[in-house]
This record gives structure tokens, C-alpha cells and sequence, in this order.
């Protein structure tokens, strides 16, 4: 890999990881276009690199409410935002179950070429339109109402069983093709909570799953091939810095993206996508 492979790679993970297009299956996209074809070591190095530059972007962007949620969550504080925390672990339950478990499989689906991410794009695209719908349909039950809500706050507080169910979607959504954050915040606006509250527990909850994953994968890594057969300093560097200054822009642009509900762009995007991947 060069740097110019990594620069794309790195923009595309830090865009596609917040918008509702899926991460996964745009690498895999843009990889087939560029020809790269890393090795598996390599392919496990940038991984981990990119991953953490986004896991780092979300801390940023949302700094002043994680900084709240860490320190009433590890003083006991028992208030509203330590139970927040909690729906947040609770939700991670089902994709650490998977990333135990299930790792090879999916492993194996990511290397079945394009067909996948075609077909996991339009169920993409489909669960937007679905939430832009449900989210239509309250707007207009509000009409009637003679004060105008703020944008995004729309909808109820997500309860322990939403948070369950938001983590079920995020289970599933580690197929490629299959946007995890257009997955988690189409399933919260379907289950009515408010758009804005599901834009920031949708991009909290993915914290310690990818901080898991890296964790994996650098065991993996330390001592193994990938520490005999490095992709080089700078290709890492540009990948990381490009991945993150470009998340930190897209995660503040989805969280207004969600509030204002314009998610159906994003669900004619995945269409347009996802045929080009089935006929590919």
C-alpha cells in the first residue's frame, strides 16, 4: 500500500463510518476499484490504525457529554447519566457475542466479494426509508401542535429495551454492505426516540465494540506475522490522520443530518450502490 492507497482508505473509513452508507462495504468497494489487495497482516494493521482514528473523532466531536457520562459512570454517581451508561454497555452485549463467537464466520463473509455488499446495501437502504417514513408520519401528527419542537427532539428517551434492540441492529450490522450507524439510528427513530438522543447514543455505543475489535486484533498481531510485515510508517500515519480530521466532519454533519431527517438522500444513495455492486 501506498500513501495515496491510504489517504483514499482513510477518507473513506472517516466518512463512511458516521453516514448511513456502511464502512465496511465502501472499503471493500473502493479497494476493488484501486486493486489493492493487501495481505491479511497488513489488511489488519490499517484496519486497526483506521478504527482507532474514528473511535478517537467521536471522542472529540462529542467530548463535553462523554466526559459527563465517564465521570458520574466511574464515581457511582447512580444519577441519569450513569444509567445511561449502562444501556450503553447493555447494548454492546449482542455484537461482543458475535465478536466472540461468530468472528470467523463473519470473516469469511467479508471475503465473499461484492455480491454481499450489494444486497446488504439495499437492506440499507431499505430500513432508511423506513425511518424516514415513521419519522414523516409523526411530523405530521405534530402539525396540529401550536409550538414548534426543536429539530431532532421529536420522540421519547431510549429505555433498556431500546437499548437492547439498538444493540441487536448493531449485531447484525457487522455484515458489509450493512451500515452500522444507518442500521442502529434507523432502528431507534422506528422504535420513536427522539432523533437527536439516537444520533448520539447510535456513535457512543460503537465506542467499545471497535475498541474491542482493535484490542483482538492487535493480539493478533504482537508477535505474529503482521509484526514481521509492516505497511510502513507514513502510509499509517496518512491513513490514521485522514480517518480521524474527516470523522470529526462527518459525525458533527450526521448528528445535523438526523435531526433535520434527511435520511432518505442516503437511502436513494445505498440503491444507486447497491446495484452497481450486484451488477459489478
Amino acid at each position: 500500500m501506498d500513501w495515496l492507497d491510504a489517504l483514499i482508505l482513510g477518507i473513506i473509513q472517516g466518512l463512511t463510518e458516521y453516514l448511513p452508507v456502511s464502512s465496511s462495504g465502501h472499503i471493500e468497494i473502493v479497494k476493488e476499484v484501486l486493486g489493492v489487495n493487501l495481505p491479511a497482516e497488513e489488511n489488519l494493521q490499517f484496519s486497526v490504525i483506521v478504527h482507532a482514528a474514528t473511535v478517537l473523532s467521536t471522542i472529540v466531536v462529542l467530548w463535553p457529554m462523554f466526559a459527563k457520562l465517564c465521570k458520574s459512570f466511574f464515581t457511582f454517581r447512580r444519577d441519569n447519566d450513569f444509567y445511561y451508561v449502562c444501556k450503553i454497555l447493555v447494548s454492546c452485549i449482542p455484537v461482543g457475542i458475535v465478536g466472540v463467537f461468530l468472528k470467523d464466520t463473519v470473516e469469511e463473509i467479508f471475503g465473499s466479494g461484492l455480491m454481499v455488499v450489494g444486497i446488504c446495501l439495499m437492506v440499507t437502504a431499505m430500513l432508511l426509508t423506513f425511518a424516514y417514513l415513521s419519522d414523516l408520519r409523526a411530523a405530521r401528527r405534530n402539525e396540529g401542535k401550536l409550538t414548534e419542537a426543536p429539530a431532532g427532539s421529536e420522540g421519547r428517551e431510549i429505555g433498556w429495551i431500546d437499548s437492547i434492540v439498538i444493540g441487536l441492529a448493531q449485531a447484525v450490522a457487522v455484515l458489509p454492505g450493512l451500515s452500522r450507524s444507518g442500521t442502529t439510528i434507523a432502528t431507534g427513530i422506528l422504535l420513536g426516540n427522539k432523533k437527536a438522543a439516537v444520533a448520539h447514543f447510535s456513535f457512543l455505543m460503537v465506542i467499545l465494540p471497535i475498541l474491542g475489535e482493535c484490542l483482538l486484533d492487535l493480539k493478533d498481531m504482537i508477535g505474529g506475522e503482521a509484526a514481521d510485515s509492516a505497511i510502513g510508517v507514513l502510509p499509517l500515519l496518512i491513513g490514521f490522520v485522514s480517518a480521524f480530521l474527516v470523522g470529526c466532519a462527518a459525525c458533527r454533519w450526521m448528528i445535523d443530518l438526523v435531526k433535520k431527517g434527511k435520511l432518505i438522500w442516503f437511502a436513494i444513495y445505498c440503491v444507486i450502490m447497491g446495484v452497481v455492486c450486484i451488477v459489478w
